[in-house]
């Protein structure tokens, strides 16, 4: 038995024992809390910081009486200590990794409910519980659901979801007592759009699939942590599907991928399963390729397999190594045995090589019988030249438009051959969009579906028209044949696929910024949405989607940013109303709005955003005002929001974000020259490696080599060595993109003239 006594450093940033302020209406509260992952453990206790070492922990923690604390394990005792104080002991943990041990504590409340006999509360600081009543009923669903699923019942005494009002980003899985920043968690049902409902439970998906695959059986090392994020990400959204079909978020997904995929497509990208030899690496790990690729990867592996053989090789692989460590391959041994298929090869391939396939697909017809020829290479965003080197196992799923499904074939080698079907159909490859692949049709197939764009799958419609923005992107397809497939949208009814559509003219905007075809492109972009949404009006209508309240708000914020007077108008008239009487705009519009106003705002208009951000107690609207001040296109207001990335009345999430948003509202070089010259006082307000991409994210949207080859020298002078990576990263996209923008701008003029 070794026993320690030691102090600790009670942090001001979200890294093991710190401090979280917060506003109320009676002035302003500290909790305090803990933030382990994934090597901040160290920094509250002596310990061995790795996954691989599982301890029981023992946790109590002396308060002022009046204050609440929770932790992983029910309590067991309270008792009164000298001067005023409370002693709160904890039941001992089962075996976990430190990386999972929580600790909150303050002014809170909880409410409580119970599912399959496992108590679960909601805890928040004093005065929410009302926001709080979605959330309990959300996690009652999801917890029978993944006690079902997984075939081992959640094995805690009780969860825990706590919402932090401060400084903590997003959610932390920790083992019975996750937390939250509140707007991922609390809904208020009275001002709260849809899109908080669907945040709040798509995120608890996430971190309760984590109380499995992650807590239960942990990955051994840092270099397998998709195993728990790419798992998490890709069962929450299967989860979340099941329970809400009609906020279609398999094609939210779809986006994600597509980010993903952007990375993927260069060369700084890396596999899915990489290396990790310290502190600063296991953090970077946190991306776009551990989450949204392997949760990408992980749906096209069991759509493949099966449902039915996926789920039992997952209960397999859960009884088998529950309360222990393990790698990728002890998943791949029990999928394999479930469904009888080469699981390893498949995922080998998939996950330690970095990059995809592209699938070129062409067709003849012989005797009224399809011949397809599928060939695969690497494709590549950030060069023309043909990338032959690697090979994929590809599950590839063949169709026909008009039919919802279609069979498998897995492509193993270079070049393959099938003959499928009647040379009367529209081919259609990947009809569900579950492929972690681009299609490069040939020219003739490709127009067949163009025409039949409107009558595709959702995941056809969203595929081909990514794809196709992909393809031009790789100097693959003209820009003509990608605005004359845009055409085809008519009312398209899907978000996600306007909002890959409105992406794509956000860039072609950017890259035409003070060239004359930029004009061009608000024209087009005004043709293309406005008639969509002159369809859905600006007010909501009794019995409309969640996705039309939703869709209208984005159209909204597209036509103002592309200039439309006629939106602009009616949205400064809007918030004006909503200030004098704040019941005058439906909760789905308050968002767009405020954007609309903050995006074009002149002084007073900024002043009362400003009004609106100081005096919000709900951390929701506080951020949505904030952010709206990031929005301005105005330089002069643009200076006074950096200014706010140092305020101290700012939440620390904001303030760390503030310098990008004012970068990609259109004031990159301002931005720029802000964080370099503020960055010791930057890098003091955020934790120890988040400086890795915050100067990147900066410089994000830029088309400058300029400004790559001055990333790289400002972090390679200012920043340690880890965070070299991550420049070298943005500085490769931001060179793909100054490639682009010149190849792009004689072609954008030539494909918009007359339209």
């Amino acid at each position: 038995t070794l026993v320690m006594a030691w102090r600790g450093v009670i942090n001001s940033v979200a890294q093991g024992l710190y401090a979280d302020p917060y506003p109320t209406t009676a002035g302003d509260r500290l909790l305090l809390a803990t933030q382990m992952e994934p090597t901040h453990a160290r920094r509250m206790l002596p310990c061995w910081d790795e996954p691989a070492f599982r301890a029981r922990f023992g946790l109590s923690v002396d308060l002022p009486a009046g204050l609440a604390a929770y932790s992983n394990m029910p309590i067991v005792k309270s008792e009164a200590l000298a001067g005023g104080l409370w002693r709160t002991v904890f039941a001992t943990t089962p075996k976990m990794p430190t990386y999972l041990l929580a600790l909150v504590a303050g002014d809170l409340e909880r409410i409580a409910g119970a599912v399959d006999g496992t108590p679960i509360g909601i805890v928040t600081t004093a005065g929410k519980q009302g926001s709080a009543t979605y959330a309990l009923e959300a996690s009652k669903r999801l917890l029978h659901y993944y006690n079902d699923y997984f075939g081992t019942r959640y094995p805690l005494p009780k969860l825990d979801h706590i919402a932090m009002a401060g400084g903590f980003e997003g959610a932390m899985e920790n083992w019975g007592a996750i937390v939250y920043n509140e707007t991922a968690l609390l809904v208020d049902p009275k001002s709260s759009p849809e899109k908080s409902r669907q945040r709040s439970f798509r995120v608890m998906a996430h971190e309760m699939a984590h109380q499995w695959f992650g807590n239960l059986v942990t990955m051994a090392w840092w270099d397998n942590l998709w195993l728990n994020e790419g798992f998490a990400q890709w069962m929450g959204t299967k989860a979340t599907d099941r329970f809400n079909p009609q906020w279609h978020v398999w094609r939210w997904a779809n986006e994600g991928t597509e980010w993903a995929m952007a990375l993927d497509a260069r060369k700084t990208t890396h596999p899915i399963q990489q290396p990790v030899t310290s502190e600063s690496e296991a953090s970077d790990a946190f991306d776009r390729i551990t989450y949204q690729k392997g949760s990408a990867f992980l749906r096209m592996l069991e759509t493949y397999l099966g449902e039915v053989p996926f789920r039992a090789g997952i209960r397999a692989y859960m009884a088998r190594h529950q309360y222990s460590n393990t790698t990728s391959a002890d998943l791949w041994a029990a999928l394999s045995s479930a469904s009888g298929k080469p699981v390893a090869r498949i995922a080998s391939e998939w996950t330690t090589q970095p990059g995809f396939p592209m699938i070129e697909v062409d067709a003849r017809c012989d005797a009224g019988r399809r011949h397809i020829t599928l060939r695969q290479e690497q494709f590549r965003l950030d060069t023309d030249e043909p990338s032959s080197e690697r090979l994929w196992s590809v599950p590839i799923q063949i169709g026909v438009a008009g039919v919802r499904d279609g069979d498998f074939t897995l492509l193993q080698s270079r070049t393959a051959t099938l003959v499928k079907g009647s040379c009367d159909d529209v081919l259609l490859v990947d009809p569900g969009n579950v492929g972690y692949y681009r299609v490069h049709y040939a020219l003739r197939l490709f127009d067949a579906l163009a025409e039949q764009l409107p009558k595709l799958p959702d995941g056809a419609r969203f595929k081909l028209v990514a794809d196709t923005s992909a393809l031009f992107k790789a100097n693959r397809v003209s820009l003509g044949g990608y605005f004359s497939l845009l055409l085809h949208l008519g009312a398209e009814p899907r978000l996600a696929l306007w909002q890959q559509v409105l992406g794509d003219l956000t860039l072609f905007d950017r890259l035409s910024a003070e060239h004359p075809s930029r004009a061009l492109v608000h024209r087009f972009a005004v043709r293309l949405i406005a008639p969509r949404f002159e369809q859905l009006g600006w007010d909501e209508r009794v019995g409309e989607s969640v996705e039309d309240r939703q869709l209208r708000a984005e159209l909204a914020q597209a036509l103002s940013y592309h200039d439309d007077a006629t939106v602009i108008n009616e949205g400064r008239t809007r918030f004006a109303r909503f200030v004098a009487d704040p019941s005058s705009l439906q909760p789905s519009r308050i968002a767009s709005v405020v954007h609309i106003v903050g995006r074009h705002a002149d002084q007073a208009t900024y002043d009362s955003l400003k009004r609106l951000a100081e005096r919000a107690v709900a951390t929701e609207d506080k951020f949505r005002y904030y952010r709206a001040l990031g929005d301005a296109l105005d330089p002069a207001l643009a200076a006074q929001t950096l200014q706010l990335a140092r305020a101290s009345e700012v939440p620390q999430i904001i303030r760390n974000e503030i310098v990008a948003d004012v970068a990609e509202s259109g004031h990159l070089d301002a931005a720029w020259a802000y964080a370099r010259e503020q960055v010791d006082a930057l890098l003091a307000d955020m934790t120890l490696y988040a400086g890795n991409r915050y100067f990147g994210d900066v410089l994000e949207t830029s088309a400058s080599t300029a400004h790559a080859d001055e990333l790289e020298a400002f972090v390679t002078a200012r920043l340690p060595g880890g965070a070299l990576v991550n420049a070298r990263r943005t500085g490769d996209e931001i060179r793909t993109r100054a490639k682009l923008k010149v190849r792009m701008l004689p072609e954008l003029e030539a494909a918009l003239s007359g339209r």
